[in-house]
């Protein structure tokens, strides 16, 4: 069974209270993500995780980066096109995506898994939104199917969270734009073969910044690999561009329009990493408590000392929170509400418990907590990423410092 024939609804919908009946009881946001279709899909996400990522997981974290075969294997489940518009050969809503990532860690596999597999999620949204046929036809549908890959070339070696403030320029020549610059701590950049770009293709400040899609194989192109902290299977790089020719045609949208179309996306990646936060963090307390459960210490194991069980309940309560806390915030996103305060509260919400979880569960493993290799050693290693990616926790802070009016 593919995602794609998972259904298309997926939401609970009550039945309007009768004119003088009692009010129903309010829905929960957890109803969404246990549909009949949904749970269907946790089911085939599970299968997959468990036939085609966890033999050979500790390999790729070894070698650096995900194979491209598993692109296509999830492509062929259909598992890359969810979340994506019918019109760009997508099915579902975010949510969907969102359940695949968290049913991937959940099943024993990573954030650095979801990193380097599901770069697309943040690769390619702008080309499907902006609508060009010929661009979704090109650009999209083969990473959606599996036989490409795609990354989002957005930080510069001087310009992280000040996006308004990047430098790589875009000149245009005829039908061409000629590109210079250089971009860092790009995802999936030793391996894509596309990078939607941030460019400058105006002048100062946000109105100046476009998106251009760049092929990887242009002359002019050059790319290193980072080695970092954690994600290690999910490959990072910084790319340079030294008078790159780009065809005008691969301009996402209209020239300054980059700034806007990268804003609306930071909801949904924000959401994203929320869930990986909150899923890292149960698959944390899931292994902790199966390890309490086995290991002996003085004669008892280590579950009976009220020292431990309290500190589990901890973990569990938190993570509960979160989980509850984001997937509100996602049912009233998707609803169209304006949720931009929930939203930097939630991920920041995510990822504090999700960093107070895995530094439990390594402590409460002991020594072979610190073991590479060991799972929750995996999980303390990626953590770290998810308070800095997809907005730090201080830019979350700041937006919701803004929204409650402390400048007036």
């Amino acid at each position: 069974m593919s995602a794609s024939a998972v259904s298309r609804e997926g939401h609970h919908q009550p039945d309007r209270a009768r004119e003088g009946a009692l009010r129903p009881e309010p829905v929960s946001a957890h109803d969404a993500w246990a549909t009949p279709e949904r749970r269907a899909l946790r089911e085939l996400v599970a299968d997959f995780t468990t036939r085609e990522i966890l033999p050979d997981l500790e390999r790729w974290e070894d070698e650096g980066a995900l194979p491209r075969a598993l692109h296509e294997r999830a492509g062929d489940l259909g598992l890359l096109e969810l979340g994506f518009p019918e019109t760009a050969g997508g099915v579902g809503d975010h949510l969907d995506a969102c359940l695949v990532a968290e049913q991937l860690i959940l099943s024993g596999g990573s954030s650095g898994v979801c990193a380097g597999l599901f770069t697309h999620g943040i690769g390619v949204p702008h080309i499907a939104a902006a609508g060009d046929e010929e661009q979704i036809a090109h650009f999209v549908r083969p990473v959606l199917a599996g036989r490409a890959i795609a990354s989002l070339g957005i930080t510069e070696p001087e310009a992280g969270s000040d996006v308004a403030a990047i430098t790589t320029r875009a000149e245009r020549d005829g039908d061409d734009y000629v590109v210079t610059g250089a971009k860092t701590f790009i995802t999936s950049g030793t391996r894509a073969d596309v990078v939607t770009t941030a460019v400058r293709t105006g002048g100062p400040g946000h109105r100046g910044i476009s998106l251009l899609v760049i092929e990887t194989d242009r002359p002019g192109v050059s790319r290193s690999r980072l080695r970092k902290m954690g994600w290690h299977c999910s490959d990072t790089a910084e790319l340079r561009f030294d008078g790159v020719r780009v065809p005008a045609t691969n301009l996402v949208g209209a020239e300054g329009t980059g700034f806007r179309q990268i804003m609306v996306n930071f909801a949904a990646e924000r959401l994203s990493m929320a869930v990986q936060a909150y899923a890292t963090a149960q698959r944390c307390v899931d292994l902790t408590i199966a390890w309490v459960r086995a290991r002996q210490t003085f004669g008892s194991p280590l579950a009976q000392r009220q020292v431990v069980r309290h500190q589990v309940a901890e973990m569990a309560r938190e993570t509960a929170v979160a989980r509850t806390y984001v997937r509100d915030v996602m049912a009233r996103w998707q609803a169209g509400q304006d949720v931009v305060t929930d939203l930097a509260m939630a991920k920041n919400t995510a990822v504090a418990a999700c960093d107070a979880v895995v530094d439990r569960a390594v402590q409460l493993h002991g020594g072979m907590g610190y073991m590479h290799g060991v799972e929750v050693e995996r999980h303390y290693r990626d953590a770290r990423i998810l308070g800095i990616g997809g907005g730090t926790t201080e830019i979350m802070n700041e937006v919701v410092a803004g929204r409650l009016g402390l400048d007036a």
